[in-house]
C-alpha cells in the first residue's frame, strides 16, 4: 500500500536546458505549419480548378394578391391573375440564374373576402418552350363562391327585391299602408 502513495521524480535526461528545447521546438512547429501551408493552398487551388463544386438549384416561391376593381368580373379578375403570375415567374428566372423552379400563389380580394386564384408552379425549361401561365396553371374551382362574385355587390342593390317580398305593415286604423317603390 505504501507504493502506490509515493511520488516519483525523475531526473532530466537531457544536458541541455528547457528553454533551449522550447526554442527549438517552437521553430520546427513554425517550420511544419509553413511546409503544410506550402503544400495545401496550391493542391486546393487544383482541386477547385479541375472539380468546381456543384451549383445548388432552388425553387423561388411567390405569394401575389390582387383586389377586384369595380364593376369587374371574375373572368377580368382571372385574366388579371395570369398576367401577373406571368410576369412574376419572367421576373424569377430573369434575376437569378440559379432558380431552376417557381412556384407562384396568387390570391384575389373582394369585398374583404380573401381566396387564393390561381398556382403556376412551372420549371425554367417548360418555360422556356411555353411561357403561358394558362398552360402551366392550376384554378381553384371555389374561388369565385369565396369571394361573394355571385352576389349583389351593395345592399342598395338587394333592396328592391327584399322590399317586395315583406308584406305591407296595418295600422291601427286598418288602412293598408304599401311601401313606396324607388323611382
Amino acid at each position: 500500500m505504501n507504493n502506490m502513495n509515493k511520488i516519483y521524480h525523475q531526473k532530466s535526461s537531457s544536458p541541455l536546458p528547457f528553454s533551449f528545447i522550447n526554442q527549438f521546438g517552437r521553430k520546427t512547429r513554425i517550420f511544419q505549419g509553413v511546409i503544410w501551408l506550402t503544400f495545401a493552398v496550391p493542391l486546393w487551388l487544383v482541386t477547385e480548378a479541375i472539380a468546381p463544386q456543384a451549383v445548388q438549384a432552388y425553387t423561388a416561391r411567390v405569394n401575389l394578391a390582387i383586389t377586384r376593381l369595380p364593376e369587374e368580373t371574375y373572368q377580368t379578375v382571372l385574366r388579371r391573375a395570369e398576367i401577373v403570375a406571368r410576369a412574376a415567374a419572367q421576373r424569377s428566372f430573369d434575376q437569378d440564374i440559379l432558380v431552376t423552379e417557381v412556384s407562384i400563389m396568387v390570391t384575389a380580394q373582394n369585398q374583404g373576402m380573401v381566396a387564393p386564384v390561381l398556382t403556376l408552379d412551372v420549371s425554367r425549361e417548360q418555360w422556356k418552350k411555353s411561357p403561358d401561365p394558362r398552360r402551366w396553371a392550376n384554378y381553384f374551382k371555389t374561388a369565385k363562391m369565396l369571394l361573394l362574385f355571385d352576389k349583389p355587390k351593395t345592399p342598395e342593390e338587394a333592396e328592391p327585391a327584399a322590399n317586395a317580398a315583406t308584406p305591407a305593415p296595418i295600422s291601427n286604423n286598418s288602412e293598408i299602408i304599401t311601401p313606396k317603390q324607388p323611382q
